[in-house]
């Protein structure tokens, strides 16, 4: 059954660059694309909250999508943020995209509310599906809604529309594996923090939306070769990397400053955050190079520079 699910393995989700006036880099973004394709991956995300999703018009939205499903040229699909406060705005970002070849559209409880019963979340899955009627990836970040969805609202939200997948962002491990262990015959649950990658891969997981495997340039498509092998000696050394890696990413800047510093250190075109974030300054830029290199990663010094 999990070989049907359309969206699972290894699915970045990318960043969009802008210069440092805020523009669209668009060729920029298409290289990122087929970037991470061709080092393995099995989808891509956009318009996630490493795209910046808050900053992104309906027309950026709309551009977007087509550009990544130009990019992927049927090898990987492609899903699609489409979250907002309201049904209203998430299904206008939804028809948005409708018509570009998406695979299926990424969407959360509602932002900023900060609650939400279970006859809500259901009403607001629903409406946008009946408006789009496109596969869904549930995103559960409690950390951006405010939002904890328990088993017992997934289970509701599932019955009433075609989640396909699930990306858990929760950092309670003891959660995760309630979830892998009660949904992963029934969609693609998607490992979040990258800590919990190779662990969740051993539980059942299907793979991950993570932030900072790409980082580990090359390393990333190994993950979802562990999903059912024994964790040996390069394993282990992988979990360590990509724990350090996700901490200093997590607790340097404003998100996705760092990764965006992240991908320009290991020369792509990352770009910069768009207003109200601001790019990592010198110090905290040296500081990531220097632990990339420490995990092997060869980092690039015009870039470095650029970066800061």
């Amino acid at each position: 059954m999990a070989q049907s699910f359309p969206i699972r393995g290894n699915i970045p989700a990318v960043v969009t660059p802008f210069d440092a006036e805020g523009r669209l880099l668009v060729d920029s973004f298409e290289t990122l694309v087929r970037w991470h394709i061709d080092q393995g991956a099995d989808g891509i995300c956009v318009a996630g909250d490493n795209g910046e999703s808050w900053t992104l018009s309906i027309e950026e939205r709309r551009l977007l999508a087509s550009r990544a499903v130009a990019a992927a040229g049927g090898r990987v699909p492609v899903a699609m943020g489409a979250s907002a406060t309201t049904a209203r705005q998430s299904i206008a970002y939804a028809e948005a995209v409708a018509d570009t070849g998406v695979t299926a559209l990424m969407v959360g409880p509602q932002p900023y509310v900060m609650k939400a019963t279970t006859a809500e979340l259901v009403a607001r899955f629903e409406a946008i599906h009946r408006a789009v009627p496109l596969p869904i990836v549930l995103y559960n970040s409690p950390r951006r809604t405010g939002i904890s969805l328990t088993l017992e609202t997934m289970r509701a939200i599932t019955e009433a529309v075609p989640v396909v997948a699930l990306k858990e962002a929760t950092r309670d491990f003891f959660y995760l594996s309630h979830v892998i262990h009660q949904f992963r015959d029934r969609l693609a649950v998607l490992v979040g923090p990258a800590p919990f990658i190779l662990p969740g891969l051993q539980l059942g997981a299907a793979g991950f939306i993570s932030s900072g495997p790409e980082l580990l340039v090359g390393r990333a498509a190994r993950l979802m070769g562990y999903a059912d092998r024994k964790l040996d000696a390069a394993a282990r050394e992988l979990q360590e990397a990509l724990t350090r890696l996700y901490e200093a990413l997590m607790a340097t800047g404003t998100w996705p400053a760092a990764l965006k510093a992240g991908h320009t250190l290991i020369g792509l075109p990352g770009g910069v955050p768009r207003e109200p974030v601001m790019p990592l300054d010198e110090a905290e830029t040296m500081r990531l190079a220097a632990l990339l290199r420490e995990l092997g990663v060869e980092t690039h010094e015009v870039a470095r520079r650029k970066v800061a």
